[in-house]
């Protein structure tokens, strides 16, 4: 019994298959593993390449996204296997260095890749995707990484999406100061929400900046915590929709300075200079987003 070839990258089946029948065809499996492994490469190329592209994204939702991540597998899968390609190079590889047992060692190599690459597309983005990059390079990927969850929080809201990635940007210094647990690992809070009484959910614990009676002081404050941005977000678009306080802030929602000074108003910050330096990231926020355009 041959190896299945036209088995799909990263399909598990198909995998558990190749790893049925390495026994009987040790070097068919070793070949199809190579495959494997190349076309998983070419699928990361391919993605790097379009990350490097530093499109706007303005008109990319989940379903462009699906659509071009379904695209670039076909593509990886048609460059996959060519005669003296990167396959065969890995295949020969392979056969030299694993000796007699190599088909069930090749067929789980092959699937602990396969669940490896999809472990990294089913976890949630954070601001360390971020590093190394500075300045206005660093403003447009925050824009970017934020975009979609700010989005769908202007169509629960009415707030701007655009407001409240400026808002996130200011909270959090760009994502260099998100609110982190005590192990180092993100809270994803990029809003500085606070952990009241109401609060049934996970928290993180830090020192924070409090201003009383204008002047600046050091104290310990639990803040929400979440699993995702984009939980985040839906909850900042619930605090703001659904508190009473907030309820003139979205009326005010139509103009930078009105949103900004409303949030100061209604108590969102002890900053005292907050709505004006929350107007001013809005604008950098504008510019930055007109740029990307």
């Amino acid at each position: 019994m041959g190896v299945n070839n036209n088995l799909q990258i990263g399909d598990a089946r198909g995998i558990a298959n190749l790893r049925n029948t390495a026994n009987t065809d040790p070097k068919a499996a070793i070949r199809e593993a190579a495959k494997q492994f190349e076309g998983i490469f070419m699928q990361q190329l391919m993605k790097s390449m379009r990350d490097a592209q530093m499109s706007s994204g303005m008109l990319d939702n989940s379903g462009t996204k699906l659509g071009t991540e379904m695209l670039d597998q076909q593509f990886a899968t048609q460059m996959t296997g060519v005669r003296g390609g990167l396959s065969d190079i890995i295949a020969r590889q392979l056969e030299r260095q694993l000796g007699e047992p190599l088909a069930n060692i090749a067929a789980d190599a092959a699937k602990a890749s396969v669940e490896r690459s999809n472990a990294t597309k089913e976890a949630p983005a954070t601001s360390a995707s971020l590093q190394g990059l500075q300045g206005k390079e660093r403003q447009m990927g925050f824009l970017k990484l934020h975009g979609d969850a700010a989005k769908a929080a202007e169509a629960a809201t009415g707030i701007p999406a655009n407001f409240m990635v400026a808002q996130a940007a200011h909270e959090s210094g760009w994502g260099r100061h998100e609110i982190k647990h005590g192990d180092g690992s993100t809270s994803f809070n990029v809003f500085g929400i606070k952990a009241g009484a109401n609060w049934k959910g996970p928290v993180a614990e830090v020192t924070t900046t409090e201003y009383i009676n204008g002047q600046p002081h050091k104290v310990k404050a639990k803040f929400r915590a979440y699993g995702s941005y984009e939980e985040a977000f839906t909850d900042y678009a619930k605090l703001m929709k659904n508190n009473p306080r907030y309820s003139k802030v979205v009326d005010k929602a139509s103009s930078a300075q009105g949103f900004a000074q409303g949030l100061q108003k209604a108590g969102y910050a002890t900053d005292p200079a907050y709505a004006d330096k929350l107007t001013r990231m809005i604008n950098t926020t504008l510019r930055l987003q007109r740029a990307m355009a």
